[in-house]
């Protein structure tokens, strides 16, 4: 499966200019799916806005993205402020290349500082399937947990994807501990950041395509790109079959959860 990540510079655009910029960095391409960053539809560091611009699963927004997927023959991973009656959720959906959502998730734990005013957490792993792979969804932060990288792949995720809005100062996340989480998992991982600045924000961007290895595929740069790689099934089979951390994990629990 060839994957991307659009590492988008949106701070200030509309919807319309999103959506613009995606449709053109998908022409001519050949991916059967890319990721987008963390609260792409609207922008992460919006503040109030977020109210304005939530909507539902399959709203106008999703119908728009679902029409790029299908020119483009890609499937599409975003994020979005999700509307579910007087709740907003910090979301992300999946829209395969017919145009249906396949997937949503909703990001379980709620950083300090901004988001706690808006958001409500999610409570479930989201999974599922595309092109021969088992993929998960997480949302920035999420990620930070290795219990949530690890229950994901006890779960059967070959493929974590993960849309995030990372600023310039936490660049040992990008860098070192997503990284990590491909390694000690034997996963491939997608790190989909924004690129640029939005209303005193400066986003690190610094998007990744992790190898089962903990080996980057692909890594972006500071400003707006679009990166891509060939995810191989055949490596995380020979990354968790030479590092067996999974099938000893449950040996350690057992271990870590006696008393003293």
């Amino acid at each position: 499966m060839r994957a991307g990540i659009f590492q988008s510079e949106g701070g200030g655009l509309t919807a319309d200019e999103r959506l613009a910029k995606l449709a053109t960095a998908l022409e001519g391409g050949s991916l059967d799916l890319v990721a987008c960053p963390e609260l792409f539809m609207s922008g992460y560091n919006i503040g109030d806005a977020f109210t304005v611009h939530a909507e539902v699963p399959g709203g106008p927004f999703s119908l728009r993205v679902s029409e790029i997927a299908k020119a483009s023959a890609t499937a599409i991973v975003y994020g979005y402020p999700e509307r579910d009656g007087d709740a907003i959720y910090n979301a992300a959906a999946c829209i395969g290349p017919d145009g249906e959502i396949i997937a949503n998730h909703r990001k379980l734990l709620l950083p300090p500082g901004m988001e706690t005013d808006y958001f409500a957490p999610g409570d479930e792993l989201t999974l599922f399937d595309l092109n021969g792979f088992h993929c998960a969804l997480l949302i920035c932060y999420d990620a930070e947990y290795p219990e949530a990288v690890r229950a994901a792949v006890e779960a059967g995720a070959q493929v974590v994807i993960v849309p995030t809005a990372l600023v310039d100062k936490w660049g040992s996340v990008a860098l070192q501990m997503m990284p990590t989480r491909a390694f000690e998992n034997g996963v491939w991982l997608l790190y989909a950041n924004h690129a640029g600045s939005e209303n005193g924000a400066d986003y690190l961007g610094a998007s990744c395509i992790v190898q089962p290895n903990g080996q980057d595929a692909a890594r972006a740069g500071a400003g707006e790109e679009l990166i891509a790689a060939e995810l191989d099934l055949a490596q995380v089979t020979a990354a968790q079959d030479r590092l067996p951390y999974l099938r000893q994990v449950g040996r350690m629990r057992e271990i870590t959860s006696k008393e003293s």
